[in-house]
């Protein structure tokens, strides 16, 4: 008797293990289907992939598919692009200069496509009053920038330029926000930004821009993914890069629709809104090897100044 009630036990711990097992691989197996459908999209409020969002398009042309969208957001490149490296998303947009940072730092991730050029919303900006009144009277000064950020290399180039080392600036690494902040309580000398913070500076702080980016760099925006996902999911990724094109047609096309909407989500004037939509041209552009060339040189740029360890050949994270 006392052995058969032992081997019930015995066989009915097996049975709940296997049961637990199971439930296990079941979970796993669940999390696994779960992840591969849930398109994990990192965005900033002031680029493009908003525009998509609130539009809602990427959405609806997923509905006939097994895929869902979800929407993370940052306020800056560096921090979406270290979202990317630790698997927290599965693609996003950035600035010229982050792709830069992540591909130094090891991140295993393609550039799927390049926006287009929006040099004319970016610069340098001193108080209307300053005596800056050209980037050689930055010497010495003390300027605010988001480290890693498309601005930085502005500044860097900048710079270079004028003859200036970048060693001869102090530098403020601040996000958008907090250099606003900065610029207006008269803590720093100038910013460098991008719009439509270059544009609100303008109109609401009696900013003046010293510099916009032309002839310096392109400021492209960067659509970037893990190497994983635009492997596995390339067909999904085609699909969100069509729907990018096709808002930013619409983005083109309607200017006054496009600032009605920007301007509650970026909590920013109409104004400043619209100046910033009317001084750039939405759109992608495939990867080229003019492209390839600018973002050699920003990646040369940044090697050569002792910003980052290594010589990096950036045709290595091209699509």
């Amino acid at each position: 008797m006392r052995k058969k009630v032992i081997l019930f036990i015995t066989g009915l711990l097996l049975l709940t293990i296997g049961a637990l097992a199971g439930c296990g691989e079941k979970e796993a197996s669940s999390a696994d289907q779960t992840d591969e459908q849930v398109i994990r999209i990192g965005y900033q409020k002031n680029g493009p992939l908003v525009i998509l969002k609130s539009l809602g398009t990427l959405e609806e042309r997923l509905e006939s598919t097994d895929y869902t969208v979800e929407w993370k957001e940052f306020q800056e490149g560096p921090a979406l692009v270290e979202a990317l490296n630790s698997g927290a998303i599965d693609m996003g947009r950035t600035g010229n200069s982050p792709p830069i940072f992540a591909q130094a730092a090891g991140t295993d991730f393609v550039n799927l496509a390049a926006g287009k050029p929006k040099f004319y919303g970016s610069g340098v900006l001193v108080p209307e009053d300053s005596s800056i009144k050209e980037i050689v009277d930055l010497e010495g000064k003390k300027i605010g920038f988001a480290k890693g950020s498309s601005s930085h290399y502005l500044l860097v180039k900048a710079l270079h330029e004028a003859g200036i080392s970048y060693e001869d600036i102090t530098p403020a690494f601040l996000t958008p926000g907090d250099a606003r902040v900065a610029f207006e309580q008269k803590n720093i000398d100038a910013i460098v930004v991008w719009d439509p913070y270059t544009a609100s500076t303008e109109i609401n702080a009696d900013g003046t821009l010293l510099i916009d980016g032309e002839g310096l760099s392109t400021d492209r925006d960067f659509f970037i993914a893990t190497s994983a996902f635009a492997e596995k999911h390339a067909e999904i990724a085609d699909i969100i890069m069509e729907e990018v094109r096709e808002s930013s047609d619409w983005a083109n096309e309607n200017h006054e629709e496009l600032t009605k909407m920007l301007a509650p989500i970026l909590n920013i004037d109409e104004a400043s809104i619209n100046k910033s939509i009317e001084r750039r041209e939405y759109g992608v552009d495939e990867i080229n090897e003019d492209i390839i060339k600018e973002q050699q040189e920003i990646a040369d740029t940044f090697y050569e100044l002792g910003i980052i360890p290594e010589k990096l050949n950036v045709r290595d994270v091209m699509e």
